[in-house]
């Protein structure tokens, strides 16, 4: 394969190449003046969608910066340098590194593409508005969630059982266990420039307060 040229950013200083990931599929690298740290995502094989690793600062690497990333990478080959190598070595952190990688295979499994196949719209795009109008629908016919309110569950157990008992549907795996639940949300989280499930919390929120 060439070597690819670096491409420069708008939306950001910063320069950004496609590389291929040790696992297969492609990722996306931004270069930002100034940082140490690289941003660092891979392309999800159903939506196309940037997925920043769990380090990656999405302050200092913005959606739409991959977006744009993406789009002028489109049809480039490979970079030989491949994935980036710190300036410096961050101290390990088994915890972070095991999370990284539970959330990294998540993001390529089966029930991860089945659940942002079903939110994608027309465009191609995760629908934000879908996503949140299954669940406060659900919320509100779930005789299970009346329940949980009029015991005042916790916002978490409530956004939990509701995210869940769709996920698990839509995915076809109906063991996913709650912490899989919370990586769901935040690897969506990842592709939405603001917090995913942040209607259905606020219909939440009124319900418990009544």
């Amino acid at each position: 394969m060439l070597r690819t040229d670096t491409v420069t950013l708008t939306t950001i200083p910063a320069t950004a190449y496609r590389h291929k990931l040790p696992a297969g599929g492609s990722g996306i690298v931004i270069l930002r003046e100034g940082a140490r740290q690289p941003g660092i995502a891979s392309l999800s094989k159903t939506s196309g969608e940037a997925i920043p690793t769990a380090n990656t600062s999405a302050k200092l690497y913005p959606k739409k910066a991959f977006d744009e990333a993406i789009a002028l990478t489109a049809g480039m080959p490979y970079s030989k340098r491949g994935g980036p190598t710190p300036t410096e070595p961050e101290p390990a952190d088994p915890k972070a590194a095991a999370k990284a990688a539970a959330m990294e295979s998540l993001a390529e499994s089966a029930e991860y593409g089945n659940i942002v196949e079903h939110y994608t719209d027309k465009n191609g795009k995760l629908s934000y508005d879908l996503l949140n109008k299954e669940l406060i629908q659900l919320a509100h016919r779930s005789s299970k969630v009346r329940e949980m309110i009029e015991e005042k569950a916790t916002l978490d157990r409530l956004r939990i059982y509701v995210a869940g008992a769709k996920f698990r549907t839509i995915s076809g795996n109906h063991d996913l266990s709650n912490n899989k639940i919370r990586m769901l949300i935040e690897l969506l989280d990842g592709v939405y420039p603001k917090s995913v499930l942040k209607e259905l919390t606020e219909d939440l929120k009124q319900r418990l307060k009544r």
